[in-house]
Order: C-alpha cells, then sequence, then structure tokens
C-alpha cells in the first residue's frame, strides 16, 4: 500500500503497521475518512530488532519502512512520533500466525504430540512469546511514553497450514496482555467476525489467501476506530 494523502483535511490518526493493516487503511480511504500511514512491511519484520529510538522519535532499521514513515510524518506537519499530535493505529506484534509456526514449538511437545497441560497458559510460554515480539512491546511501550494515544488491532482469526491454531490463540493473548500492561488500548472484533471455532468467517476472508482480512473486516475494525472517537 502506498502512502495516503489527507490533502487540506487534518488526519484523525495515524496507521502503522505490517499487511494486516492493509484493509484498514484500504477502509478509510473508500469511507473518505483522513488518515495518514499504511504497512510498511512484512509481519515477521515487526518483533525484534526493527528499530531506534531518537528523541522524541523512532528510526526504522530497514530503509524502505522508514521512508514511508517519514512520508507520513512529513504530511501530519510532524518532526517525529512524539509530534504526530493523533493517536497511533498499529498491528506491529499482531502477526500471530508466525508466532505461531509449528516447527518452532517442537521441543515443547510432549509423547503424542501435544503440549503438556496448562503449558500455553503458563508463564514459561508467555515469557517466550513476550520475548519474541520484545521490540514491538517497546514500540508500543515508547509511543506510549511519548504521549500518544495508542490502539493495536488484534489480527483476522486465519491460521496457515503451518501454524498450530493452539499456539495461534495462546500467543496473542500473550500479546494482547502485555499490550494491555503498557496502557495500550486492544481492538478485538473476534466476536463479530468469528464462527463456533473460533475461525475467522468467510464473508471477511481476503479471496484466494489465507491470512488476511478483507476489505469488509477493515470496515468493522475503522468502525470500532470512529466508535472511539478517532
Amino acid at each position: 500500500m502506498t502512502p495516503y494523502s489527507t490533502t487540506t483535511t487534518p488526519a484523525r490518526f495515524l496507521l502503522l503497521g505490517d499487511s494486516h493493516a492493509g484493509p484498514i487503511g484500504r477502509a478509510a480511504k473508500a469511507a473518505g475518512i483522513p488518515f495518514q500511514g499504511g504497512p510498511i512491511g512484512a509481519g515477521r519484520e515487526f518483533n525484534a530488532e526493527f528499530f531506534d529510538v531518537r528523541e522524541g522519535d523512532v528510526v526504522f532499521r530497514k530503509a524502505a519502512a522508514d521512508g514511508h514513515y517519514r512520508g507520513f510524518l512529513a504530511e501530519l506537519g510532524a518532526a517525529g512520533l512524539g509530534d504526530a499530535g493523533v493517536p497511533l493505529v498499529c498491528t506491529f506484534g499482531f502477526s500471530a500466525h508466525f508466532l505461531a509456526t509449528t516447527e518452532n514449538w517442537r521441543i515443547y511437545r510432549v509423547r503424542g504430540g501435544g503440549f503438556a497441560p496448562g503449558f500455553l497458559t503458563s508463564g514459561l510460554f508467555d515469557a517466550i512469546v513476550r520475548a519474541t515480539v520484545r521490540d514491538a512491546l517497546a514500540f508500543y511501550g515508547h509511543a506510549r511514553a511519548l504521549g500518544l494515544r495508542v490502539l493495536a488491532v488484534m489480527p483476522p482469526q486465519r491460521v496457515p497450514g503451518l501454524s498450530d491454531p493452539a499456539v495461534f490463540g495462546a500467543a496473542q493473548e500473550s500479546v494482547r496482555g502485555a499490550l494491555a500492561e503498557l496502557g495500550v488500548e486492544i481492538v478485538d472484533l473476534r466476536p463479530r467476525v468469528t464462527d463456533e471455532q473460533g475461525r475467522q468467517r468467510p464473508e471477511f476472508c481476503e479471496n484466494d489467501d489465507t491470512i488476511h482480512g478483507n476489505l469488509a473486516f477493515g470496515r468493522l475494525i475503522l468502525a470500532e476506530l470512529l466508535a472511539r472517537g478517532l
């Protein structure tokens, strides 16, 4: 997704994220809701070692990501993240399908292929997930320390074949809990978009795709953001 221009209308929020931010941006653009931002990279790039702190700002280590980000700030008339002047909507750290890659959890399985009772709700599991997304959490924490209102959007409930559904669900809960501790608002549409098994309903899934939500999903997220005053 390319950066969006808000022309002369003040932006309501800054959107930063991976590809899961795409439907949000498309929904806002279609509805004429002014904002700045969009996806600046792939989900796996925003878990660890992806940014450096600068006074009142951040610098993304990948030049392409930082270039998009600087463009968004310029459109907002901001020198840095702390000067954005609008809430931050973000999807970093919620690439749960990546966290749930089945092979990564093989060493924690017991005989028979499952996990020991209570493992997915244990302190060990939570610590592993938090360590995996440590710099995503640090990014949110830095944004909060700069005084920004921050809203994190939970991912579509879609589990591709290489990921473990149980780990997917547990991992996103660990990320959610860590963000709540930082004072980040969580946008969670699961009760509205999932079936009896907790999976994303087809009408909210991108066609010919195993991971992403579609424009209808983005519209629900946008409606929730607007309902929260953005």
